[in-house]
């Protein structure tokens, strides 16, 4: 079984390992609630592009909409990403963005995951977060109420809890999260994980294709040198 193939399969388990638990959740709870909908402001945007990793000199940037619910999302975290970070973000190739697209239809808490990463973003710990978030999704995302284990994710990265837990209940970054919802709309995205590169959105994407993409980008951009003339 080929890469592609084996995470093509991993995503679909995973997927119906997530729509089993859905169909047998009936109720949301939580001691902690983002509301949704909310009217978008100034404040909301200002001075914030989505969780960055990577040089701010990197030639392309590449744009991750996600919704750490996501099963799949949850996958391409845990075996996509390595590749991508050691192949293409830490070479300076690519500043990944993460942008939030909580799908409220589908899971449980996904606007309080992301409030979650948002509040730990104060304390300079959004990517470890993410990764952790993504790395026990089953342990927080099937839980009656995720705030316990949230919890724990903080602290155990470094993270103050007491600090997080005030930010949790002001559930002061819902108009962000609100707002990179509509961009991915706007922009057309469907389905989570969704990456933009070059303008063009990619679902289902692999390392080794996002490589590809990334290096034709590259070399478009690079001036050719004129060949030089030769002698008779």
């Amino acid at each position: 079984m080929t890469s592609q193939r084996r995470f093509y399969f991993v995503v679909a388990a995973a997927a119906a390992a997530g729509a089993a638990f859905l169909v047998s959740s009936t109720r949301k709870s939580s001691s902690v609630s983002i509301p949704a909908n909310v009217v978008v402001t100034a404040n909301d945007t200002s001075g914030f592009h989505g969780y960055v990793l990577g040089s701010a000199s990197a030639p392309i940037e590449v744009t991750e909409y996600g919704d750490l619910e996501c099963p799949g999302c949850a996958v391409f975290s845990q075996i996509q990403f390595p590749d991508v970070k050691a192949r293409l973000i830490d070479p300076g190739k690519i500043r990944l963005r993460y942008r939030d697209y909580p799908w409220d239809q589908l899971h449980k808490h996904p606007r309080v995951a992301a409030h979650a990463v948002a509040c730990a973003n104060e304390q300079g710990h959004s990517w470890d977060v993410i990764e952790k978030m993504f790395a026990t999704q089953e342990a927080w995302a099937l839980a009656r109420d995720p705030i316990p284990a949230l919890r724990d994710i903080v602290k155990g990265v470094g993270g103050n809890p007491d600090t997080w837990t005030t930010c949790m209940q002001s559930a002061k970054f819902a108009g962000r999260i609100q707002a990179s919802l509509d961009e991915g709309k706007a922009l057309g995205v469907g389905v989570t994980p969704s990456f933009i590169i070059g303008g063009r959105i990619f679902a289902g994407i692999t390392g080794d294709e996002m490589v590809r993409v990334v290096d034709s980008l590259i070399a478009a951009a690079t001036p050719q040198k004129p060949a030089k003339p030769t002698g008779n």
